[in-house]
């Protein structure tokens, strides 16, 4: 379970996304046609959060190989790019069989496609893919220091600018985030440490302290939790979308729950009023179904 914090909705309506839609062992025809369905269920409000995948036992329970995971993301991108653009096409690859005169449906609500998010933990490639569409980049920044992450936004806002999408600072960048939240921080620290130790992803390693120094990792109160997420902005510049993981080492359903209200009471108002106090005049907003179709209107009375 994800909680999301919007910078730049200003719309009023949330957002329908998954935290991750595989890319690589999903078929791109069902996630074309999937998600069109929701968006004409949803009246607009969806749009995609991509990832590759980098959980080895998953590919075979699809038939894939992990060892192809950067291909086929690659190439079933272009091809659900492909699919959601052209009204009938013709398509082969390397990953799944040929296509000859396909229309997918059905078609995008008003011909403009879901707003795509490509995620990425520590691959270079998937930030070049999201530059080179012009669509939005996920910086997972959940395990490893600030600094590595970095890196991955400014090669994307680099790339970004170079197709020719916009300024650096036009680019749409989303960040993660992990967080476990009480009223008080010892209490939050008290809790989750037990938590944090045995969990097969923390455990064994470096203290929870030193976690919580040197990567994006927060246990304390609403507070601490905004002031760190808040300083972000030192690493990433201007950015459009957080996410906070809030159910990760086996948390018990009922105080997921409890992190749940308590990050939507405390946390996420004071970060969307900070966030858009902040955010800089030529910084947009993610893009929407409604501000898309309000552009393609603009264009077409030109």
């Amino acid at each position: 379970m994800r909680a999301t914090a919007c910078s730049g909705n200003s719309h009023g309506r949330d957002a329908l996304s998954t935290s991750t839609t595989l890319i690589t062992t999903n078929d791109p025809v069902k996630i074309a046609e999937d998600y069109a369905v929701l968006q004409h269920l949803s009246d607009g409000r969806v749009d995609l959060m991509m990832g590759r995948g980098n959980t080895g036992p998953v590919y075979p329970w699809f038939g894939k190989d992990i060892r192809q995971g950067i291909p086929l993301a690659i190439e079933n991108y272009a091809l659900l790019h492909q699919l959601w653009r052209e009204d009938v096409i013709n398509w082969e690859g390397r990953f799944r069989t040929p296509l000859q005169g396909f229309t997918s449906t059905p078609r995008p609500l008003d011909g403009i496609p879901p707003f795509v998010w490509h995620g990425s933990v520590r691959s270079p490639e998937i930030a070049e893919q999201a530059a080179y569409y012009g669509d939005g980049f996920f910086v997972n920044n959940l395990f490893g220091p600030m600094n590595h992450f970095t890196k991955l936004i400014n090669l994307y806002r680099e790339r970004y600018a170079h197709y020719g999408h916009g300024t650096q600072q036009q680019a749409v960048v989303g960040a993660g985030g992990h967080v476990f939240l009480r009223k008080n921080s010892q209490d939050a620290i008290r809790e989750y440490r037990p938590y944090f130790d045995n969990s097969p992803v923390y455990g064994g390693g470096p203290s929870m302290e030193q976690y919580m120094a040197q990567t994006s990792l927060t246990v304390g109160g609403p507070q601490e939790v905004i002031d760190k997420t808040l300083s972000f902005r030192e690493h990433f510049g201007d950015y459009q979308r957080q996410l906070f993981n809030i159910d990760m080492a086996g948390l018990p359903l009922k105080t997921v729950l409890e992190q749940l209200d308590l990050l939507g009471e405390e946390v996420l108002p004071v970060l969307r009023k900070e966030f858009d106090s902040v955010r800089a005049d030529d910084v947009p907003e993610a893009p929407t179904h409604a501000s898309l179709l309000a552009a393609r209107s603009e264009e077409a009375n030109k």
